[in-house]
């Protein structure tokens, strides 16, 4: 799905998203990946939504959000209670959903300045 945005220059925002990737500007993204209005990291080190955990997140909370969007893929997949805790003791919001939703959320979020991070697994084909 292709978006069409007026957006600001100076922030990142999702372009597209298929079974190639996820387009952030010109770049394509096809692993886990992290993006907020102001940084990109490329590579988040999870395979599933198994490996998410209080390690793996900290990279988003040192972007200090004031909400994160999980995209777990293909099909909307949960967090278990012991990893929902960490976001509830740093008072961060969150939403799990599928990457596709994530990646829709993310932009409007973002458009109206909101402190928004998103964790990215890709669509499977």
């Amino acid at each position: 799905m292709e978006f069409n945005l007026e957006v600001p220059q100076d922030q990142f925002f999702i372009r597209s998203f298929s079974e190639r990737g996820i387009r952030v500007n010109q770049d394509y993204f096809n692993r886990p990946f992290i993006i907020s209005g102001q940084r990109i990291v490329p590579v988040w080190n999870v395979s599933s939504v198994d490996d998410i955990n209080e390690e793996s997140l900290q990279v988003v909370f040192d972007l200090q959000p004031e909400v994160v969007l999980i995209g777990t893929g293909n099909t909307q997949v949960f967090l278990p209670p012991a990893t929902q805790v960490h976001f509830f003791r740093r008072s961060i919001g969150f939403e799990v959903m599928t990457t596709d939703a994530a990646c829709r959320t993310y932009n409007v979020l973002a458009a109206e300045g909101r402190q928004v991070v998103a964790a990215l697994l890709p669509l499977i084909p």
